[in-house]
């Protein structure tokens, strides 16, 4: 689907140079989804991990759904909403159920350079799988060396070696999203990638709360400190509202493939806020592989797809591109 029938109107040629505004939305979308991993570590800690998905999805899903509706959006019809239903289950139930519930055992550095493979994924499923894109060898180059920086960084190193089952869960939850999104482009949804997005969320969430329900999360009430309550606030407003908002802001006014740089951001911004602001350990070689990752997911995100017409198009949908953060 195209940028402009996302937003609803054609996204402008790149400027030379950004503004204010866009400087503003940018590091919105840097910072603010880039700290989510470290909110999310802090947050479950004290709160049960399904639970705390749970809130977070299901009032930033149903308000922003809302808030949709009443700017005019039509409902989902019931076709799109077993759509919306079946990308919700893998997106969010299964993608942040189990990167929530991993976070208890895995640094936030880390967990942000593992999800930073749904691109990498993607396209392997797209290409390898579905068939819905060409084999480029460059591409194949870009999977092998994304796959090769997590292989490395699960090693064992001694004392410091990650807790590896909690890891391959992130990295099965990046399979599950992969999936869901690849399923997407084949379903009936709305033409409002925010009215999409804030019905997924809005399933995955009351979901979660029923997996918490079911999993003895909420056997007593869960006490909630003040660090961790504002963490999940920030998941709400910082991460959820404000970053999607500035996300799809920038989509109408510039080209995809420049929004979608914060899919290789984020892991460096939430690299360095785990260390330096929660003494998470960062050896040599944690981050050479970090940026193995990094530079794999800057390799995807930057080749061109060629249309019959010749002209370049994004990699990624900008769906998927919105995602890739946590």
């Amino acid at each position: 689907m195209d940028v402009s029938q996302v937003i609803g109107s054609t996204p402008r040629s790149a400027a030379p140079r950004l503004d204010l505004a866009e400087l503003l939305a940018f590091a919105a979308i840097y910072l603010l989804w880039g700290a989510t991993f470290l909110a999310i570590r802090i947050a479950v800690v004290e709160i049960p991990p399904f639970f705390t998905a749970g809130v977070r999805f299901l009032i930033a899903g149903a308000l922003l759904y809302a808030f949709m509706r009443l700017r005019g959006q039509p409902a989902p019809a019931p076709v799109e909403w077993r759509g919306i239903a079946i990308t919700a289950l893998c997106m969010f139930v299964a993608t942040y159920g189990a990167l929530f519930w991993a976070e208890q055992f895995v640094p936030s550095g880390v967990t942000s350079v593992i999800e930073a493979t749904l691109p990498i994924i993607t396209i392997a499923l797209e290409v390898f799988v579905f068939r819905q894109q060409p084999f480029r060898w460059r591409m194949l180059a870009s999977v092998v060396l994304g796959f090769g920086g997590v292989a490395w960084l699960l090693l064992k190193g001694g004392q410091g070696s990650l807790a590896v089952v909690p890891c391959l869960a992130i990295l099965g939850g990046g399979v599950a999203w992969s999936l869901g999104a690849v399923l997407t482009r084949s379903m009936p949804r709305p033409a409002s990638l925010p009215l999409t997005a804030g019905a997924q969320m809005m399933l995955g969430g009351a979901v979660l709360l029923a997996l918490s329900l079911a999993t003895g999360e909420l056997h007593s009430i869960p006490h909630v400190s003040l660090r961790a309550g504002l963490a999940l606030l920030y998941l709400i407003v910082g991460g959820s509202w404000v970053g999607f908002t500035a996300y799809v802001w920038l989509l109408a006014r510039m080209p995809a493939t420049r929004v979608a740089s914060h899919a290789y951001v984020n892991p460096l911004i939430a690299v360095a806020l785990g260390y330096l602001v929660a003494g998470e350990e960062l050896t040599l070689r944690m981050l050479v592989a970090s940026c193995v990752v990094v530079a794999s997911v800057f390799l995807i995100l930057t080749e061109p797809r060629r249309r019959r017409d010749g002209e370049g198009a994004p990699l990624l949908s900008p769906q998927l591109s919105a995602c890739t953060s946590s």
